[in-house]
């Protein structure tokens, strides 16, 4: 079993991994029809393909870290996925972040520390 510090790390990596591929799949999704000529149209995106590789990718790295270190520990930590969507929406999208949002960064990381041990 690895460290407690380097579980949460590759946690943290593939949490990393897969906000970005959200960010491919939002580029390369403009609308969608749920429709068989929209699912087929989606397959063939190349963005979407990437994104799903990435994720994949992602999803890699996540089951090391899995494998690595207790489900209680990793999941939680996996949750800092959202605060990575959050910045990539801010500093590509230009998306606002607002105090409400600033305050649920702050109690992700809290939680995240507080089930890891490290507070």
């Amino acid at each position: 079993m690895l460290d407690t510090a380097l579980i949460i790390a590759i946690t943290l990596i593939a949490a990393a991994i897969v906000a970005y591929a959200q960010y491919i799949f939002k580029k390369g999704v403009h609308r969608f029809a749920l429709s068989p000529s929209g699912i087929y149209s989606l397959a063939r995106n190349r963005k979407v393909i990437e994104g799903a590789l990435i994720y994949l990718a992602g999803l890699a790295v996540y089951l090391v870290a899995l494998g690595s270190g207790s489900l209680s520990l990793v999941y939680p930590a996996f949750s800092s996925t959202f605060i990575f969507v959050i910045l990539i929406s801010h500093f590509v999208f230009r998306e606002r972040i607002g105090y409400a949002r600033l305050a649920g960064i702050l109690i992700i990381i809290v939680g995240i520390a507080l089930v890891s041990g490290i507070l």
